[in-house]
């Protein structure tokens, strides 16, 4: 199995009520995503963190292998998602895939 963590900080001109719903549009939407996509096996976004977290957001997926986690980057539900919901309103994203 294949883990990808992604941590993301949304653009400082938002608004915190902007911020709360962009929040849970991304984790709306990444977390339909599941039984869309071959070799996904587990996606969850979590969008509360407590007041000592410096990132705004964060995705904790779970993939059968390296090839279904490179599926995902590209497969047409992902990018529809990102190009959206995410991408336009993050100003930093870190990631870190391993294996479990």
């Amino acid at each position: 199995m294949v883990k990808h963590l992604i941590l993301w900080k949304l653009k400082e001109e938002l608004t915190a009520e902007e911020k709360q719903k962009i929040k849970q549009e991304i984790k709306t939407g990444l977390e339909d995503l599941q039984g869309k996509i071959p070799g996904l096996m587990e996606i969850k976004v979590q969008i509360e963190g407590l007041a000592s977290s410096n990132a705004d957001l964060m995705l904790d997926s779970t993939f059968t292998d390296e090839e279904a986690l490179k599926g995902y980057g590209v497969h047409p539900a992902h990018v529809e998602v990102a190009d959206t919901k995410v991408r336009p309103f993050t100003q930093i994203r870190l990631c870190l895939d391993f294996n479990q």
